[in-house]
């Protein structure tokens, strides 16, 4: 795994942190994402989140890339140092920590995120945005991802927003290409 975790971080390059997601990784086999050298794990769960940092602690700096619920976020800002998934102003009064609002590009209902016309009034609800995250529709063709990346650049680009957080395991290539500062990856980094 090791080799694995270096040849994306050197594909990607320096400008890009590399987030492990660690939605299926128990907590035993944290450890080793740990011997890897891996530096950046994300968590969906606010428990999952809890339960694992309470264990590796400073073994990594945690970031929180799941649905962030507004009764969650003073547990996400106690660990983390950035939330990807910031989505309603609700959660915004209560997050403490830099954030990055999750946008919903495709509008596609099974997807948190706000809708671009959103994003004006939640930056200022929230002063510590950085930046953007969004989830493109699910594809088997990363260039069928490309669009919504771009997308989500020019956004960004439009609101003076430096960070990018876009493209997992199958996409991140070409996230990278549209100019992501943070990918998430899991399966790719856990199997090879």
């Amino acid at each position: 795994m090791r080799e694995r975790y270096a040849r994306i971080r050197e594909e990607v390059g320096p400008g890009v942190t590399v987030v492990a997601a660690t939605k299926y990784v128990s907590l035993e086999d944290m450890a080793v994402l740990a011997e890897a050298g891996v530096e950046v794990v994300g968590e969906n769960r606010a428990q999952d989140l809890q339960a694992k940092h309470a264990v590796y602690g400073d073994a990594f700096r945690w970031h929180f890339i799941g649905h962030l619920q507004s009764r969650k976020a003073p547990i996400v800002s106690r660990i983390c140092e950035l939330c990807h998934s910031l989505a309603s102003e609700s959660a915004a009064r209560k997050l403490t920590i830099p954030a990055l609002v999750e946008v919903n590009l495709s509008g596609e209902p099974t997807k948190s995120g706000i809708a671009p016309e959103e994003l004006p009034r939640l930056l200022e609800r929230y002063p510590d945005v950085r930046g953007l995250m969004t989830m493109p529709p699910a594809t088997r063709d990363p260039e069928a991802s490309r669009p919504w990346f771009r997308r989500l650049r020019e956004l960004a680009e439009a609101h003076g927003l430096r960070e990018l957080s876009m493209g997992t395991s199958q996409d991140y290539r070409v996230a990278v290409e549209e100019g992501a500062t943070y990918i998430r990856v899991g399966a790719s980094l856990l199997r090879g």
